[in-house]
């Protein structure tokens, strides 16, 4: 029975320090990158899509136009 115990013990969480700290490490690296590639994958989206095709009145150009 205490061997039992023994086994139960090295699994608990709240018992072994060393697998819990792996574990958060692991889980904050994993957010760490899921927030990053989140927020890449934000600004690809809001992305500048290029030069729009306005027209510009003749009359306001450095060298006016005029009819």
């Amino acid at each position: 029975m205490s061997h039992e115990m023994n086994e139960n013990v090295k699994k608990d969480v709240t018992r072994n320090w060393v697998s819990t700290s792996r574990f958060l490490f692991y889980l904050q690296v994993f957010c760490i990158v899921a927030f990053f590639l989140g927020g890449c994958y934000k600004l690809y989206q809001k992305r500048y899509k290029g030069k729009p095709d306005v027209e510009i009145q003749g009359s306001t150009k450095y060298t006016p136009e005029y009819k």
